[in-house]
């Protein structure tokens, strides 16, 4: 399992860092994010979704649990916040994370045992007010050297 942390020191420095990863992204990644409320999950999905050639507003899908945007890929962003394992099965959720775009799930560890193996995992811990410890672990190959690259974020 390769992991590597990042630093934001803000809301705009944490979709900086997101816009990346979009860039980056392919048919069928997924991104799998946990943290309290607040830390700064549905900002990384903007950004992400920013990286992705999404000119539509992105906002949290909590009520929803799931929007679907076009880019250059389709961006499926799920909020498991009021899921549980069972619900996402009926739910049919795994038809859009197995799909031809990218996935975001956010509290993605209220549906962990649902989730696929091939994901990048990212685990957002508050240190202050603004400042963000982003945590990102994966088993890709592909994101692992995409990763060691970003060094001037």
């Amino acid at each position: 399992m390769f992991q590597v942390q990042f630093v934001s020191c803000s809301t705009e420095e944490t979709m900086r860092i997101a816009e990346r990863f979009g860039q980056e992204a392919g048919a069928g990644d997924l991104f799998a994010l946990d943290g309290d409320l607040g830390a700064g999950k549905t900002h990384f999905s903007k950004g992400l979704a920013k990286g992705l050639g999404i000119k539509a507003m992105v906002n949290s899908p909590t009520f929803t649990i799931l929007k679907v945007y076009n880019g250059r890929l389709p961006f499926y962003h799920i909020d498991a916040y009021r899921l549980d394992e069972n619900e996402e099965e009926e739910l049919g959720l795994d038809e859009y994370m197995d799909g031809g775009g990218v996935t975001v799930v956010e509290w993605a560890g209220n549906i962990q045992t649902q989730l696929p193996n091939r994901r990048v995992t990212i685990t957002f811990k508050r240190t202050n007010e603004q400042e963000r410890e982003l945590i990102v672990c994966t088993d890709s190959p592909r994101f692992e050297q995409i990763f060691k690259e970003f060094t001037d974020l």
